[in-house]
């Protein structure tokens, strides 16, 4: 970083920027490589990068940037003045005499791109920190998703033209259509759901609503296990009501096969030592993490999800549940609370581009009876918010007089999708097996 007088230049790198735009006219694979680690405005000279969205625009139209190709472009654009004419290409491509080292120009260009985002957003958040009008956590909100923003080049905020998404669109079914992939989302594990929602997608919020006692934990639990082990994607499971412990417990009781009661108290067989270890080899190697913070609040939420996100790369969250978030604001009132969460809780889900599953309680009118929308409790925004929604239903005094006879059977219980934005709505059946507090298709294999 160079200094003229007292004035301190913004880190940059003029040499690697220009290397990296010689490596792309030169060869296909430096375009493909420059996407990975930049954006546009990563690039400190306003002409590099006026030249680098030229030539991803030649890339993506299936025309190969060349000094020829890429001046008729920005000409054809207005820019070919302000990106240094014809003679400052044509210099592009000697910058550099081979595309070989294009991953390392475009790891400086991203290095010096950070550098200067720290520097702005450190020196926005100190003005604001001093600014006693502002609400420090909306200071630290904002923060937080600037770099949020600069640490993932992948995520790139700005209007997009029709013609951008048509194509990506096109890509996305020419890729269904070849592979003949039964589910597009994440799914969740029981068959006839994801049959259904054809697994949970990107950027929506999918609640899951029952009474106290119906299963909702062992439902999440159950779907994120079905995710992180048998799919083996990441997933996070915050969970604002059990300790992590407490949610071992249910994982080890439900890999193991073993009565999650016995479990606690230690009243199993020693035998049953291999099916524990066993169990918790598997469940040792699963890409599933576990947020246990008592008194989690929104904010909470928000920044361990993008850390999350960008750490372990995390493809879905579970929350559980809603009415467990401690609110920042005690003077507010709980509806406009809720009402508030459920907002955040869907941005949060298009923001990181990956589902929220979060857990709902229904009002006490709800029991004994078919659940509906207007059910959901403390607020209709969750309804409104949600892309989906759908309820744990089953017929508590059917179940006591059936106890026994399903003890080792199983319960079957419904799981109705209610709401899907996208898709059709329907009744799913499910069996609960009470000793090992698990879900699993009705047509499963219950011994």
């Amino acid at each position: 970083m160079a200094e003229s007088g007292r004035e301190r230049i913004p880190p940059h790198n003029d040499d690697a920027e220009r290397a990296l735009i010689g490596a792309m006219l030169i060869d296909d694979n430096a375009i493909i490589v420059a996407q990975q680690y930049l954006r546009q405005e990563d690039f400190y000279s306003s002409r590099h990068r006026k030249i680098f969205d030229a030539v991803l625009n030649l890339y993506h139209k299936g025309t190969r940037p060349d000094l020829l190709t890429l001046s008729a472009e920005l000409e054809r654009s207005g820019k070919l003045d302000e990106s240094g004419g014809y003679d400052y290409i044509a210099s592009l491509t000697g910058a550099v005499p081979s595309s070989a080292n294009a991953e390392y120009y475009a790891q400086v260009v991203q290095v010096c791109s950070l550098r200067r985002g720290l520097i702005q957003i450190s020196g926005e958040t100190g003005a604001k920190a001093f600014d006693e009008t502002i609400d420090p956590k909306i200071t630290l909100e904002e923060t937080q998703q600037k770099l949020f923003y600069i640490s993932d080049p992948q995520r790139i905020f700005r209007y997009k033209k029709v013609e951008s998404i048509v194509k990506d669109i096109v890509s996305y079914l020419d890729d269904v259509y070849k592979t003949k992939a039964e589910f597009t989302g994440v799914p969740s594990g029981f068959s006839e759901l994801d049959r259904l929602t054809s697994g949970f997608q990107p950027s929506e919020l999918i609640i899951i609503g029952a009474r106290p006692g119906m299963g909702k934990t062992a439902i999440a639990l159950s779907m994120a296990a079905n995710i992180a082990i048998r799919q083996n994607k990441p997933v996070a499971f915050f969970s604002l009501e059990m300790s992590d412990q407490a949610l071992m417990l249910r994982l080890l009781s439900s890999e193991a096969g073993i009565d999650s009661h016995k479990l606690k108290t230690g009243f199993f067989a020693y035998s049953d030592f291999q099916k524990i270890f066993d169990a918790a080899g598997i469940i040792h190697d699963a890409p599933l993490y576990i947020v246990d913070m008592p008194d989690m609040t929104m904010l909470n939420i928000q920044a361990m999800a993008r850390m999350l996100r960008i750490q372990e790369k995390v493809e879905i969250i579970f929350i559980d549940y809603i009415g467990r978030i401690s609110s920042e604001n005690k003077m507010l009132a709980r509806y406009e609370f809720i009402s508030d969460v459920s907002r955040s809780l869907k941005g949060l889900a298009r923001e990181l581009n990956i589902p929220v599953v979060a857990l709902s309680q229904l009002r006490r009118e709800a029991e004994n009876q078919k659940p509906g929308l207007a059910d959901i409790r403390e607020s209709g925004s969750i309804e409104q918010d949600a892309d989906m929604v759908m309820f744990l239903n089953r017929d508590r005094e059917l179940d006591k007089k059936r106890e026994e006879q399903e003890k080792e059977m199983g319960q079957k219980v419904q799981l109705m999708l209610a709401k899907n934005r996208n898709g059709p709505v329907g009744t799913v059946d499910l069996t609960f097996l009470k000793q090992l507090t698990k879900f699993v298709s009705f047509t499963d294999d219950r011994g």
